[in-house]
């Protein structure tokens, strides 16, 4: 990034991160009723990017993990860039659940008086274990030590399909909301790949387009196919759960007349269509494959749909409290606070994020950027020096 075009990013990416870090400030000082959740929407914004980021990092660890235990050579080069891609994204993930909490100060309750049953203590110690595999590969990669590495990802691969699992328990386990669902934890694992798999061919993409490293159309093909794969099972996932829901006498009717024709249903069909039917048919045809444009667009839309099927997912079950009766429930934001406010009630639950929500959410993202590359030029540069020492 030693260009002028690299530098003015690097800019760019550090003035956003900056101005999220200030909005972080303003919603420390004045609580949540600054974002746009309330007691209806008790979850918004930062837990679907928790979602959506704890996804994208599944494909790079699990594409490095892979390599070493079924030794695939082809997949050894690009071990680097994935496991560093895997990184930054579990960081940003966990910083979306720190800006959730509001304030900053009740993370030590987490550790003062844990309760084992919860799934969001699984889900914190499993990421905590994650983001060390994450680390560990990357010293040991830089290191050279290849003996060390696969031995770790014989670890790393289970490891990473049950960040995922727990993440999805969070929402499963939940009776009380239409995510009550018992093949929620397969249906994230299946998303993750894909979206997970879609991010590190745009990464690989763009690293070749700079002469950072090579890729080879053999590789963007094999890696192409394989995403092919993953669409199609999380589209079967999420086909089996609506025909479970939608049969009749299903316990979700109401959720799934919004999921479908419904509030939400703009991205559940943008997520089927352009998510997934849109990329499987692209990648389905060896000579698109082949095509360095045609993954780029099926990836992007790709994670476009991942992120829909985040938002979907998390706002659906919003929609309709589990305690009805006028006036409804007090919503309970910053805006109901003052007299009169014609929404200090609330039959039915809505979501829009606010400008503080949107910026805090923009530095996250920022950062994560800021850290891929921070760690790309410090892991890439000194491995070749590794090398020529020995």
């Amino acid at each position: 990034m030693t260009s002028l075009k690299g530098k003015v990013a690097v800019g760019v990416l550090t003035v956003l991160t900056a101005l999220g870090f200030g909005m972080w400030i303003i919603q420390q000082l004045n609580g949540l009723g600054v974002t746009g959740m309330s007691n209806a929407n008790s979850w918004g914004l930062y837990i679907i990017l928790f979602m959506f980021f704890v996804g994208l990092s599944a494909g790079g660890l699990i594409v490095a993990s892979s390599a070493h235990v079924f030794q695939i050579e082809s997949f050894k080069r690009i071990a680097l860039p994935a496991v560093i891609t895997s990184t930054a994204s579990i960081c940003v993930a966990g910083v979306f659940v720190l800006a959730d909490l509001g304030g900053i100060a009740r993370v030590w309750q987490i550790f003062a008086g844990p309760n084992f049953v919860s799934p969001l203590l699984w889900d914190m110690c499993v990421i905590i274990l994650y983001l060390v595999i994450n680390v560990l590969d990357l010293v040991w990669m830089a290191r050279g030590d290849e003996h060390r590495v696969a031995m770790l990802s014989r670890v790393a691969l289970p490891v990473a399909i049950l960040v995922h699992s727990v993440t999805a328990w969070i929402f499963g386990l939940q009776i009380a909301k239409a995510w009550y669902t018992a093949i929620l934890a397969p249906i994230f694992v299946a998303s993750a790949m894909d979206s997970g798999l879609a991010l590190l061919l745009l990464i690989l993409v763009a690293l070749s387009t700079m002469r950072l490293m090579e890729l080879s159309n053999e590789l963007l093909g094999s890696l192409a196919r394989l995403l092919a794969v993953f669409v199609a099972v999380d589209f079967f996932f999420i086909f089996c759960e609506v025909l479970t829901s939608a049969y009749p006498g299903g316990e979700h009717m109401v959720a799934l007349s919004e999921m479908l024709t419904g509030r939400t249903a703009p991205f559940f069909w943008f997520e089927v269509i352009a998510g997934q039917l849109i990329p499987f048919m692209i990648l389905c045809s060896k000579r698109l494959r082949e095509s360095r444009s045609a993954v780029v667009i099926s990836s992007i839309l790709v994670i476009m749909g991942v992120l829909c099927k985040r938002i979907w997912l998390l706002l659906t079950a919003f929609i309709h409290p589990n305690v009805s009766g006028a006036p409804g429930i007090p919503s309970g934001t910053a805006s109901a606070s003052m007299l009169a406010s014609p929404d200090t009630f609330s039959m039915l639950g809505s979501f829009a994020p606010t400008l503080i929500e949107l910026c805090v959410s923009t530095g996250v993202v920022c950062a994560g950027c800021l850290l891929f590359l921070g760690l790309y030029r410090l892991f890439n540069d000194s491995r070749p020096q590794k090398v020529a020492a020995n």
